[in-house]
């Protein structure tokens, strides 16, 4: 249980923080940088859900999505085993509940004929804004991953890759299940 009763502590006044294991690092840290920027993705997420209240089945997943976004974040931000030797991972049944999702709601799209421009109902403008900032999210998982010393479980990695398709997926479900897409059309303004 996480009890947060004082919210500034002053540690990070010199410009490091400090990951779960008690260890510290800088603030532009990669390990840093991409559990901040998954807090980016849920945020947007958040956004989003404002306008998914109606779509109880796309709302519900997005809850449980945000939720899992936190399991991800405590994954990367315990690099090593925390305080008592306990450290919160990703897994593949997670990994498997997301992509049963994008089978799902991927079903009832109408098909895709061109790429899709970020817009339309205001649920799939903040969903496709959340998959951008997902996928930023896994370059920076990737590059921390390739670092020596450094490690990201696979699972994590997996499910931070699914989710980018899945919040695609949900941003065309978001547009009258993709007939209110916005599609782009290559050259039209030259």
């Amino acid at each position: 249980m996480v009890v947060l009763n004082r919210i500034y502590t002053r540690t990070g006044d010199d410009g490091t923080t400090a990951l779960g294991s008690g260890a510290r690092r800088k603030k532009y840290d990669l390990r840093v940088d991409a559990y901040g920027t998954l807090d980016e993705v849920n945020a947007v997420i958040g956004l989003a859900r404002l306008h998914t209240a109606d779509d109880k089945t796309l709302d519900a997943a997005l809850s449980r999505i945000q939720n899992d976004l936190f399991d991800v974040e405590a994954d990367l931000c315990l690099a090593e085993k925390g305080p008592g030797g306990a450290r919160l991972t990703v897994t593949d049944a997670q990994v498997a509940w997301i992509e049963q999702q994008i089978d799902t709601f991927n079903a009832d799209l109408a098909p895709l004929r061109s790429f899709i421009l970020p817009g339309g109902s205001a649920a799939s403008a903040y969903l496709h804004l959340a998959r951008t900032v997902c996928r930023r999210a896994e370059r920076i998982m990737v590059a921390l991953r390739d670092q020596p010393g450094e490690h990201v479980d696979a699972p994590a990695l997996k499910y931070v890759n699914r989710l980018s398709d899945f919040l695609f997926v949900a941003g065309r479900h978001a547009n009258g299940k993709g007939t209110g897409d916005v599609l782009w059309a290559p050259g039209q303004n030259r």
